[in-house]
């Protein structure tokens, strides 16, 4: 977080943000509020198995947080094609979007992201310089979320 004064972090200010790093089994989670907040933090993750229960808890997450704008993260390929991956994330969002309004949703490019937030587990003592499976996917939400206000 850099850069303060970046567009995304004007436009958001006091704002609470949620941000998904959705995944087939498993889907991470973290919140920030720009100008309150120091960093975007993890807050936990969801079973993925079924999208209508996961709609359900991320719409109940929503309302308990007071979330003003949801943040997806959606994978390309590192030549910016689009994957299989890639089109279930935006059927997902799809489906969020229609049942979070008027909260806006918004995509932010998570390629790799699930490979950094391993790094950076790795070379941190709040994970014991590991990587914690049961982590990582709201690890990755925080670096889509870092990625996002740095826009």
């Amino acid at each position: 977080m850099n850069n303060l004064k970046s567009s995304n972090f004007n436009k958001w200010q006091y704002k609470n943000i949620l941000a998904i790093d959705f995944g087939t089994q498993f889907s991470g989670l973290a919140t920030f509020c720009p100008g309150r907040d120091p960093y975007p933090t993890p807050y936990g993750r969801l079973h993925s198995h079924d999208l209508y229960l996961l709609i359900g808890e991320i719409i109940k997450i929503v309302h308990d947080e007071s979330i003003e704008l949801a943040v997806l993260g959606i994978p390309y390929l590192l030549d910016g094609k689009e994957t299989e991956m890639t089109r279930r994330i935006k059927n997902f969002g799809h489906k969020l979007a229609h049942k979070i309004a008027p909260i806006p949703l918004n995509y932010q490019d998570e390629t790799l992201s699930s490979y950094a937030a391993e790094e950076r587990m790795k070379s941190s003592p709040q994970y014991n310089f590991k990587s914690d499976l049961k982590k990582i996917d709201a690890v990755a939400a925080t670096i889509i979320l870092e990625d996002f206000m740095e826009k």
